[in-house]
């Protein structure tokens, strides 16, 4: 057993022998605690659309040939004591390569174990591609990273542990995406882990380039693949950032590079070595990786001249919190209704009375409301100077109704609240506000659960059923979802219209909600749509945490009397969106869409390069 104590490499891997570890073993650990990514048919979708045929092989080779551009991909191995079974394997893998044009850059860090440097010189001698350096004093996982770098030649550089392994057409399906994106300064993969029996399990099927995402877990992480001209510019990895020294290095390339050079290829192209033998981590280890990594994002703020508060999100998964300005924007809250009074005066009331938020006055849109009891709690409201009843006349129209109320409204920030909403942690707006004054975020969506505590609302995810919808729903209570999805911030396609907000002016800009097409159904998701068109990024967030009793004050679409009224909604959104419906890009084609519990999908609808044309 390795202990802190008896070596500086302790710091990355305390039991069984696996070093380069870091962070990322943090979230292993929080993604194995919570069984969250769990799939019980991960076996059978490897023998079907996640696995290689003779024929997938065969067309592989001969595309291996037909590409113009072969770039040379340097892999960078640092090792230090590694189990040797587990070092041959890694090597093995880089040597069963389909795509040929690859060097190995393994720096030994002063090894204790005598039979390393033997297998590795051995392998040397076997493939002149393979390139070592044997450091002569133990330097630390940072250190021996550029020892390796410092032998790399290629133009792209892909960072590998010592003991695990890559698929065989890894280096291929690098070459491929190069080769429709060659101006790419970074790639990265989907994986997944193999165990000490060579079983493989628990994959991560990722999202396309998200960096909200990326600011609480690094999903470059494995395979990551760099312009290593890039890296060389950037001094390589800091020393200091150990443990979190990948993902240090990820932030500085990314501060230098525009967000659609970064690509994401939904294969597993890596498989991360876990085994039961090598038991958890020291406390001490812990503090230090993700002290690395909140330090790394810290430094990647000033960078841009970003001002932020970095601190512990769930179960040590950073948080990035943004200041209010002061003075904080004057926020409008758009709340349509018709009677039901007993939802609407909860929702007021959990605004008015437990909202930290400076700025706010409340439109409350009254679609021809009947009852007396509402028309009471109407004039109970007219001391407060916060809020106004606004009347709007005719049939049930939430586009049209919440289009006329942005036009009365006042702030530069226009939130959209149903009226079955209700408060539960005070920081709600202000978390969402953050977001929403940012230049980039065209609209910010919240966390909303049923009244049982049951996920109502995780993000919105395009072309679920056919069309849209809700990420996780149903997930009980303090569930993380699929890879603590639900607990992290993240950019997505859509959010709910339910609680929204965003920029009057990007409202504007964007045109609204579309109130002649999609009067009930869609019309946030086109909207958010739409936003994305123009540029823009919709933001998901966690923080801020809502009840939502969905529809209780409407019923349901299902109704007899408006099913006509839906299906025209939804063919107009297949009209309108078809491509966009099926390509989610926040969405792994891996995962189905007949659910709402990113389960696997049968087929996978990951476009294959070496079937093209």
């Amino acid at each position: 057993m390795e202990l802190l104590e008896r070596s500086p490499h302790g710091a990355f891997k305390t039991l069984g022998g696996v070093w380069r570890r870091g962070l990322a073993a943090v979230w292993d650990e929080v993604f194995t605690y919570n069984n969250s990514r769990k799939h019980d048919r991960y076996s059978y979708w490897l023998e079907g659309p996640g696995g290689l045929n003779k024929s997938d092989l065969q067309k592989i080779k001969t595309h291996v040939e037909q590409l113009e551009y072969k770039p040379l991909i340097s892999i960078i191995m640092p090792t230090y004591n590694t189990q040797p079974e587990f070092l041959k394997a890694a090597i093995d893998s880089v040597l069963a390569q389909i795509y040929p044009h690859w060097e190995l850059c393994i720096a030994d860090d002063a090894s204790t174990k005598s039979n390393i440097k033997a297998i590795l010189t051995r392998y040397q001698e076997r493939d002149k591609r393979i390139k070592i350096v044997f450091r002569p004093i133990n330097g630390h996982i940072s250190a021996a990273s550029n020892s390796a770098l410092e032998l790399a030649t290629g133009d792209f550089t892909a960072l590998m542990d010592h003991d695990d392994v890559i698929s065989v057409h890894a280096l291929y399906m690098i070459a491929a995406e190069l080769n429709a994106h060659m101006d790419a300064d970074l790639i990265y993969s989907d994986e997944d882990k193999i165990d000490e029996r060579g079983w493989r399990y628990d994959p991560h099927f990722k999202s396309d380039w998200n960096f909200e995402m990326f600011c609480s877990m690094n999903m470059v992480n494995h395979l990551g693949v760099f312009r290593t001209s890039l890296i060389r510019e950037i001094g390589g990895f800091r020393e200091g950032y150990e443990g979190s020294q990948d993902y240090d290095l990820a932030l500085r390339v990314i501060a230098r590079t525009p967000p659609e050079r970064i690509r994401h290829i939904p294969f597993i192209l890596y498989h991360w070595r876990v085994f039961e033998s090598s038991g958890s981590y020291s406390t001490d280890f812990l503090d230090k990786a993700v002290d690395s990594s909140r330090r790394a994002l810290v430094d990647y703020f000033e960078s841009i001249g970003e001002e932020v508060e970095v601190t512990g999100g769930f179960l040590g998964y950073n948080r990035v919190i943004r200041p209010l300005p002061s003075p904080a924007p004057l926020v409008s809250l758009l709340i349509p209704t018709r009677d039901r009074v007993d939802l609407l005066r909860g929702c007021v009331d959990g605004i008015l009375n437990r909202t930290d938020y400076p700025k706010i006055e409340v439109l409350i849109l009254d679609n021809e409301s009947v009852e007396p009891k509402t028309h009471d709690y109407f004039k109970s409201l007219a001391g407060d100077e916060r809020v106004r009843i606004v009347k709007f006349t005719g049939p049930f129209n939430f586009s049209a109704i919440n289009n006329f109320g942005v036009q009365q409204a006042r702030g530069s920030i226009i939130g959209f609240i149903n009226n079955d909403i209700e408060v539960i942690g005070s920081g709600w707006l202000r978390e969402m506000v953050v977001h929403a004054i940012r230049p980039n975020v065209g609209a910010v969506g919240a966390k909303l659960r049923y009244a049982d505590d049951t996920l109502q609302h995780g993000g919105v995810i395009v072309g679920l059923g056919g069309v849209a919808g809700h990420s996780h729903k149903h997930l009980g209570g303090t569930e993380p979802g699929y890879c603590c999805r639900i607990q992290i911030p993240q950019y997505l396609s859509a959010v709910t219209a339910a609680c929204l907000v965003m920029r009057r002016s990007c409202f504007i800009k964007v045109g609204g909600f579309n109130e002649k097409n999609l009067a009930v159904a869609f019309n946030d998701v086109d909207l958010c749509l739409r936003v994305r068109e123009a540029g823009f990024d919709i933001v998901w967030t966690p923080f801020a945490e809502l009840y939502h009793l969905e529809s209780a004050s409407r019923g349901t679409d299902m109704a007899p009397e408006k099913a006509e009224r839906f299906a025209r909604e939804l063919m107009y959104m297949r009209t309108r969106w078809s491509e966009v419906l099926d390509n989610d890009p926040y969405y792994s084609p891996n995962l189905t869409l007949d659910s709402e519990d990113f389960a696997l999908g049968f087929p996978s609808r990951a476009k294959k390069p070496w079937l093209k044309g």
